[in-house]
C-alpha cells in the first residue's frame, strides 16, 4: 500500500521543481501538505520563473470607476449593487465626472484604469464605445484594464449584437485588456449558489478565449469563501488553466476573499487566511502556464498580503486610487504608497512599479528617494462623497429608467 505522506512529499517535490500536477495532486496539496513545505515549493518556483527579477515585488497605481451600481444579476455576495426599479439607492456617473477621475489618476501617477459596474439593463455596446473613446481621446496614456466577460455577455444582449461583435467594438474604441471581473467560482454548483442570473462558468470561460483570439488579453480571477469545497477551489484552477493551454490569454491570476458585510450571504462562511496564503501557492504550482501570481491585500490584510510574497506571489496588486465594489462588503483594509513600498520591502523584496502588461516602470532600490505624495492613497470610497478634495467630491446621479 503506498505511503500517503510519500506520494504527497512526491507531488510536492515535483511541482517545485517545474512538474504539471493533476487536479487530484493539487486537492490533496491544498488540503494536506505542511504549509511551510507548501510555501517553499512555491516561491522556489517563483524564483525559477524570475530569475533575473527574483528580487523584485511589483505594484501598480490604478483606479477603479465605478460607473453605475444598477444591476439586473443581484449576485448574493455582492453588497454594491441596485435593482433597476430602486431609484433611491441606484446611480451612474456622466461623463463629466469618469473623465475628471481619469485626469485624476493622470496627475498622481496612475497608469491604469478599471471601468467596473453593475450590468445596467439599458448600457449596451453603444455605451462603453462612447465612455472608451471619450477616455483615449483626453488620455491617450492610461490603458483602460476594464470589464469582464459578465459584462461583456450582458452589453452584447442588451445591444443584440454577437459577443465577437461586441469586443471588436469597445477593443477598437480603447478597450486594451479585460480584467478578470465575474469569474467569482467557475465551478456550476458553487457559481449557481452565489450568481444563478449570471452566465455560466463554462461560458464565462469562452468569452475570454474569444477576446484573447481578438488580441484581448485578461487576467483571471477567484472568489474565495462563499460556500466552496476545497475541490470546487481546484476545479476553478484547473478550468482556467486548460483554456489557458488554448489561448496563452491570462496574464495573471488573483484570488481573493469574500467580504460578509451588507449582502445577502451575511458571512455565513468565509475563508480563512491560511486558506487564502495556501490557495497562493498552490495556484503558483499548479497554474504553471499563467505568468502571474497577485496577492490581494485589500481583502486579506496588509499581513496577508505580505506573506504572500512568500508563498509564490510575485506582485501585490495595487496602490488603486479609488474603490467601491468589495468596500462595500467590508474590505476595510488601506494603505498608501509609502506603506506600499514597505510591505514589500517588509518582505526583503524590492518594490518595483509596473504597467499592466507588467514591465518594470521605476524600482524603489533606494528609500531615500521615495517620494511622498500624500493623496496617493487606495481603496477610498466615493459613492458617498461630501466636501471637497481630491477624493472627496459629491458623487453625480442620473436617474435610471
Amino acid at each position: 500500500m503506498a505511503n500517503p505522506t510519500s506520494e504527497l512529499t512526491a507531488a510536492l517535490e515535483r511541482a517545485g521543481d517545474g512538474g504539471r500536477l493533476t487536479p487530484e495532486e493539487a486537492v490533496e496539496l491544498y488540503r494536506d501538505a505542511p504549509l511551510h513545505a507548501l510555501g517553499r515549493a512555491a516561491d522556489a518556483v517563483r524564483r525559477r520563473r524570475y530569475a533575473d527579477r527574483q528580487h523584485l515585488a511589483t505594484y501598480i497605481i490604478e483606479r477603479n470607476i465605478n460607473y453605475t451600481n444598477v444591476c439586473v444579476t443581484a449576485c448574493k455576495f455582492c453588497a454594491f449593487y441596485a435593482p433597476p426599479k430602486d431609484t433611491e439607492r441606484g446611480w451612474s456617473r456622466d461623463l463629466d465626472d469618469i473623465l475628471r477621475r481619469c485626469a485624476e489618476t493622470v496627475e498622481l501617477g496612475g497608469t491604469q484604469i478599471m471601468f467596473q459596474g453593475g450590468h445596467h439593463p439599458d448600457y449596451g455596446v453603444e455605451y462603453y464605445e462612447g465612455m472608451f473613446g471619450a477616455i483615449k481621446e483626453q488620455f491617450p496614456q492610461l490603458v483602460i484594464h476594464s470589464l469582464g466577460a459578465s459584462e461583456i455577455e450582458h452589453m452584447a444582449k442588451v445591444s443584440q449584437v454577437s459577443v465577437e461583435e461586441a469586443i471588436a467594438r469597445i477593443r477598437d474604441a480603447g478597450l486594451d485588456s479585460l480584467a478578470g471581473a465575474g469569474a467569482e467560482l467557475l465551478p456550476a454548483r458553487a457559481r449557481n449558489a452565489i450568481a444563478p442570473l449570471k452566465e455560466s462558468g463554462e461560458r464565462w470561460l469562452e468569452i475570454m478565449g474569444i477576446a484573447h483570439g481578438m488580441g484581448v488579453e485578461s487576467t483571471a480571477t477567484m472568489l474565495m469563501g462563499t460556500g466552496e469545497t476545497n475541490a470546487e477551489r481546484i476545479e476553478h484552477l484547473r478550468m482556467i488553466r486548460d483554456v489557458q493551454d488554448r489561448t496563452g490569454g491570462f496574464r495573471a491570476f488573483i484570488p481573493y476573499t469574500y467580504q460578509p458585510e451588507n449582502n445577502k450571504l451575511k458571512g455565513r462562511t468565509q475563508a480563512t487566511p491560511m486558506e487564502y496564503l495556501r490557495m497562493i501557492a498552490v495556484a503558483r504550482l499548479f497554474l504553471d502556464n499563467v505568468e502571474h501570481i497577485q496577492g490581494s491585500w485589500l481583502t486579506t490584510g496588509k499581513d496577508m498580503g505580505q506573506l504572500s510574497l512568500h508563498y509564490g506571489a510575485d506582485d501585490l496588486g495595487s496602490v488603486m486610487l479609488e474603490e467601491n465594489v468589495v468596500s462595500s462588503a467590508g474590505a476595510k483594509h488601506r494603505s498608501n504608497l509609502p506603506e506600499l513600498l514597505e510591505l514589500i520591502r517588509g518582505s526583503d523584496r524590492v518594490p518595483a512599479q509596473r504597467n499592466t502588461t507588467y514591465e518594470i516602470l521605476r524600482v524603489h532600490d533606494d528609500p531615500a528617494q521615495d517620494a511622498v505624495e500624500e493623496r496617493v492613497v487606495s481603496h477610498l470610497s466615493s459613492t458617498a462623497d461630501t466636501g471637497e478634495g481630491a477624493h472627496r467630491r459629491r458623487l453625480k446621479v442620473l436617474p435610471v429608467s
